[in-house]
């Protein structure tokens, strides 16, 4: 029965010594991917939070351009303000374009860039647009 005890034990020994350093090198393989993972998730946020920015400047921009006797310039002068208030460094080189407005009905465009955390990408481009109907008075019927 000693004899069966010692090589169990020996078995054990043998195994646990082979096993030494595995979880440094399952790190070392494992680790870069985390890190990976860590800053796409967060590029993916400063992108979409980019894209929210320029959104709502569009949006407010929009509003602004559609009230009763209100013009582009009125609407691209709104989502500027906004801009100047909101954008800091989330977005970058932030343009404002009121093209495709008609009498009828405005447009105001957003197009800038996301920051961008790896070296490699220079910024992801954002652009994000919004229009609505002019107020306007109308004789009924018509």
């Amino acid at each position: 029965m000693a004899a069966t005890t010692s090589s169990v034990w020996q078995k054990w020994r043998g195994r646990l010594a082979g096993d030494r350093g595995d979880a440094s090198v399952q790190m070392a393989i494992v680790f870069p991917f985390v890190i990976v993972l860590t800053i796409a998730v967060v590029q993916a946020s400063m992108w979409y939070y980019a894209r929210q920015i320029a959104l709502a400047a569009a949006r407010d921009g929009a509003t602004a351009g559609r009230t009763y006797q209100a013009g582009t310039s009125d609407a691209a002068a709104r989502a500027r303000q906004v801009l100047d208030r909101t954008a800091g460094d989330s977005l970058r080189g932030a343009t404002v374009s009121t093209a495709g407005s008609t009498g009828e009905r405005v447009r105001v465009q957003v197009h800038g860039t996301a920051p961008s955390l790896l070296p490699f990408i220079s910024g992801l481009s954002v652009t994000q647009s919004a229009s609505g109907p002019v107020e306007r008075f109308t004789t009924p019927g018509g």
